[in-house]
Parts: structure tokens; sequence; C-alpha cells
């Protein structure tokens, strides 16, 4: 059936959630980090913020990145600190340089175009295995505007790009230094191949590197798709939904079952939301 785009982009998507959320009669609140879990034997009792708040709870569903969960919001707890050594072991998935920028100009370009660097099996081996940055890269860039105009002003346009790069323990990179480098590499790729002008069009950019996934999105190694979906940690053998020993603590996003991706997120979600509705409702 196709592939589909929401009008007004991602940030329309979650606004259409937020509503149908709030319809329901749930309460959104923002800009509320949280710390830790307050657990009472084998239960989450609370969870409690950053501003020192304690919000009693009948069951907790983290969307937090899985190893944040367990190391970080309920390391203090023998259940916690096990689950979280268990998981630092496992391999995790490589991480992403994500390029957004906007130009006083729109190209010619298809809305989604997958860019195939000179290697292959080589790039994909590098990213896994090599502690460092490939020379090459491959690319996949965004162009929205093709789609929805609305998503910059009259005669503009927004795009991203991203390369997939190594994840912090594969390559111990200083991404303070190593962004502004690919970043350069990147923009003259495009303008050479796909985008002429583009450097002089430049009106505006953000880098999102994997520092960012780590510090801003509390992402284990600043992996972008969490725990690496190879054979022995797929399906059945992701961390589960619910945690098994203690049952109103669930997990929702690309670290459980059954994966990365917005269709698995999509389908964790609901097995999430389902195991839920079932016990709450006994």
């Amino acid at each position: 059936m196709g592939v589909w785009f929401a009008r007004g982009g991602t940030g329309a998507l979650v606004q259409g959630l937020v509503k149908l959320y709030q319809d329901l009669g749930g309460e959104l609140q923002l800009n509320a980090e949280v710390t830790r879990l307050v657990a009472e034997g084998e239960h989450i009792r609370a969870v409690e913020l950053k501003d020192g708040q304690v919000i009693p709870v009948a069951a907790v569903a983290s969307n937090a990145d899985v190893v944040h969960t367990y190391e970080k919001l309920l390391g203090h707890h023998p259940v916690g600190a096990s689950r979280a050594a268990s998981l630092k072991r496992k391999r995790m998935s490589n991480s992403l340089f994500v390029l957004y920028f906007g130009l006083n100009k729109q190209h010619d370009l298809a809305h989604h175009t997958v860019c195939f660097g000179p290697r292959y099996k080589e790039l994909i081996d590098d990213i896994f295995n090599k502690n460092a940055l490939a020379e090459d890269f491959s690319l996949y860039l965004h162009a929205p505007c093709v789609t929805d105009p609305s998503l910059a002003p009259p005669g503009c346009g927004s795009y991203y790009v991203l390369a997939p790069v190594p994840h912090l323990g594969t390559a111990d990179l200083d991404w303070t230094v190593e962004g502004p480098r690919l970043r350069d590499r990147i923009f003259a790729y495009l303008e050479a191949h796909y985008m002429p002008g583009l450097r002089s069009q430049l009106v505006t950019h953000r880098m999102f590197t994997p520092f960012d996934f780590r510090d801003q999105l509390g992402a284990h190694l600043g992996s972008a798709f969490s725990v690496e979906p190879i054979l022995r940690q797929s399906a059945w053998f992701r961390p589960h939904n619910r945690d098994s020993r203690i049952p109103n603590l669930y997990l929702v996003g690309a670290g459980t079952h059954p994966g990365a991706g917005i269709p698995g997120v999509i389908g964790s979600a609901k097995a999430t939301a389902g195991l839920m509705l079932e016990a709450l409702s006994r």
C-alpha cells in the first residue's frame, strides 16, 4: 500500500497522539525528567522526578532506553542491577550521524533517496567492528517538502540526511571534532552529486551525533536502535514487554519485543498496552 507520510511531519503525528491521549482522559506532563523508579519489594510504587516530585503509580511503562531504565532508574534495586549487567553484555545496534538543514531553495529530489557509497559489506563491517570512522559513507536523504511544502517557508526546503556510524563502544570518537568534519564531507558530497549550490543556499543546520543519542536520549553507548536484532537478540530473546520479576514494570520501544523501527515500536506499543490493560482490569 505504499509509504505514507503525515502532513506536518512527525510533529503532527505526535500531536495527534497527544490529542487522542488527552481525549481519553490522559494527563501529559512535559519537561519532567524521571530519575528513579521507587520500588517496594518487587513492585514499583512511584516515579521520582528530577525536581523531587514523587508520583504514586499502579504501573509503569518505560519507553526509555532499556539499559537506562534498568541501570539509571532502577539500578538501586537487585532486579535493576542484574538486568542492567546482563543487557550491557549484549550487542548494541549502530549509531547515526544526522544532519538537519534548511535551504533557501528547493531541489528536484524524491521524498526519499538512498545514496550508496562505493563499498557495502566492507562499510558495514567498519561500522560494527572498527574503532574509527570510515572515509566513505552511505546516506539516507529526506526531502519532506516534496510531499508537504508547508514544512518550509515558500521557495525554501527542509531536509535531513543520516549516515550509519559506529556506536561509542565500537569507536570511542570525539564527536565534537568528528561531527563538524563529517558534516562538511557530507555537504560537499551532496552538493557535488544531488544538490548543486547547497552550501551557498544554507540557512540553518543542526547536527545530531552519537553523543546526543547518549546524552539527550539516554541511549546506551549512543546506539540508535538499542539491542542489535541478531538472531539471539530478536523476538522472544529481546527484553520482554513486561518484566518477569517486577510485574507492574513494562517496557515499550526499540529495545523490547518486537524491535526497532516505526513498525516495530508501534507493534511494541500495542503489545505492551495489551498486557497492561489485561493486568489492570483484573
